[in-house]
């Protein structure tokens, strides 16, 4: 493909996003330091200026310490202002009990106390997050009622910018994230029907900075009790069974509190837990 013509295109998309945002006064984004979320942190910032965008992050158990180390790490390169919210959806037993809608409940808290803590203090016009045209057409992203209910935009969507053009354009913008692998929060690593508590919270965040620290940039632990079931691109499975790699990794994962670790042959899996009910029950 003709280099002028991806260029191209994604000026195209940017634009999209600008005209998305063109009537904003003063926006808030909601902001996780991810990919979605940078590239439409920083198209905003280039629409509206630093002075009329903020970054708004949600902090509870759920996050990851290095992954909101991250987020303003990001933000700073934008030049956006973050602005952090303290969420408490584990005080919500509806979240606890981790259905197949618990995404919701946790945006739904998050819209909640930014409409009840930010919207004024900050003067706020409008709130925005970064869904994108592949998210939209997804059946696991229960979250995107609560963007509606809550009045938030999705810009990225709304321009029709699907996850390969959101990659696109954070590196086109050199974002430090743009490459960076997707980083569901920590309650995702629970099996549903299963209680999420913070207890499990910081085993999975523990067991993962293990895993990074040895190399496995792209990770997941899934929480099954004494069990933690680790997945690992499908390039790392070779290594990561041959020592001193695998004595190391089961050293890293039995410190964070499980008794066993098992490999997953079918390596990162997105919506691992999810998709099976949600496909089942739209089916």
């Amino acid at each position: 493909m003709d280099p002028s013509a991806d260029l191209g295109e994604q000026r195209a998309a940017a634009e999209r996003v600008a005209d998305q945002l063109a009537g904003v006064d003063r926006l808030g984004v909601a902001f996780s330091g991810g990919v979605d979320s940078a590239l439409l942190l920083a198209l905003a910032v280039r629409t509206l200026g630093a002075e009329r965008v903020i970054a708004v992050l949600g902090v509870s158990p759920s996050l990851a310490a290095d992954e909101r180390a991250a987020a303003h790490q990001v933000a700073a390169f934008i030049g956006a202002p973050v602005v952090e919210v303290l969420t408490d959806e584990g005080s919500n037993p509806a979240y606890r009990a981790n259905g197949p809608d618990r995404c919701y409940h946790c945006k739904n808290e998050l819209f909640t106390r930014i409409d009840d803590e930010l919207v004024v203090q900050q003067r706020l016009s409008a709130v925005a997050y970064g869904e994108n045209a592949d998210d939209v057409i997804r059946p696991d992203r229960p979250g995107a009622l609560a963007a509606t209910e809550h009045g938030v935009l999705r810009p990225l969507a709304e321009a029709g910018i699907d996850k390969v053009g959101v990659r696109a354009l954070a590196r086109a913008l050199r974002l430090p994230c743009a490459d960076k692998p997707a980083a569901p929060c920590l309650a995702s690593r629970i099996p549903h029907h299963e209680s999420v508590d913070p207890i499990k919270l910081g085993q999975i965040e523990r067991a993962e900075a293990g895993v990074r620290a040895l190399g496995f940039a792209d990770c997941r632990v899934r929480h099954h009790g004494d069990i933690a079931r680790l997945e690992l691109p499908s390039a790392d499975l070779a290594p990561a069974t041959a020592d001193p790699l695998r004595t190391q990794l089961l050293a890293a994962v039995r410190a964070a509190g499980f008794r066993f670790v098992a490999l997953d042959l079918a390596g990162i899996q997105s919506g691992a837990f999810t998709l099976p009910l949600v496909t089942v029950n739209h089916g």
